[in-house]
């Protein structure tokens, strides 16, 4: 198992599913306070639309898929103050909005789509350093963003309301938030595929809520827990030959599972 640190590639891995954790945790602790865990799918299946619209032009799908994600990130924020739709249901829209775009655009390209499931199931054998150089700084840049503002996003995940009677900059704050959602959706959905992405924004954060109830002891727990997974799935996938993807998201139920089980034993 261990022979396999001297390749670059299983380097590259390890250090983007590190990464990925610790940004993941972040992300996904924020949008399972504020109850918008359905906001990473909705945001997903956007990128579905961005992703066709670039292989249909021509473009690069990435880029094209940051503009759908971010677009629609900032529309569910948009719709939800401005029309007093629920942001559920707002998001509802976008998804729907977007795969259908995305079907038709995939339909209209001539020829075959062949990195289209890589965007559907991930590898993160194929990171790159270019990758790794875009997720680094982005995490850095959302660690920053956290500790700068880290208690008006507090404020704001579990009381808005509040938050807006006691005049924070809750508009600021939730439109920032939103958008480094999407940033972090577009950054490693190639990387790590709908299925896993979407476990990694909540299981750990809600296997850690059985043991935290304040907001940074809840990430900092998810943090670890999300670590230990990944690499833990990252290895392991090693020796069974396996998706590593599939292996990780396996792990984090089983784990939710045995903590769940702990604690219910244990009262």
């Amino acid at each position: 198992m261990l022979r396999f640190l001297e390749y670059a590639f299983f380097q590259n891995a390890l250090i983007g599913v590190v990464l990925i954790s610790i940004c993941s945790a972040i992300i996904g602790t924020y949008i399972i306070t504020r109850r918008l865990v359905s906001i990473s799918g909705g945001i997903t299946h956007a990128c579905f639309g961005g992703l066709g619209l670039g292989y249909f032009l021509g473009l690069n799908p990435v880029l094209m898929a940051g503009v759908f994600a971010v677009g629609s990130s900032l529309g569910v924020e948009w719709m939800s103050r401005h029309f007093s739709v629920r942001e559920d249901s707002a998001i509802a829209v976008i998804w729907g909005l977007g795969m259908a775009l995305g079907v038709l655009f995939v339909f209209l390209t001539p020829g075959y789509v062949p990195e289209l499931n890589s965007f559907l199931f991930g590898n993160i054998l194929t990171i790159s350093m270019s990758d790794l150089k875009a997720i680094g700084i982005f995490t850095v840049g959302l660690a920053a963003f956290f500790f700068w503002q880290r208690r008006n996003i507090v404020a704001i995940a579990f009381d808005r309301d509040y938050a807006i009677v006691c005049g924070l900059p809750v508009r600021f704050v939730s439109y920032m938030m939103t958008v480094l959602v999407a940033m972090a959706i577009v950054l490693t959905i190639r990387l790590a595929g709908i299925m896993m992405l979407m476990s990694m924004l909540s299981l750990p954060i809600i296997t850690a809520e059985i043991f935290f109830r304040r907001y940074t002891g809840i990430m900092a727990c998810a943090v670890v827990l999300s670590l230990l997974t990944s690499v833990g799935g990252l290895f392991l996938s090693t020796v069974i030959d396996v998706p590593c993807s599939a292996l990780i998201v396996l792990l984090m139920v089983g784990l939710f599972c045995l903590c769940r089980a702990a604690a219910a034993l244990r009262t």
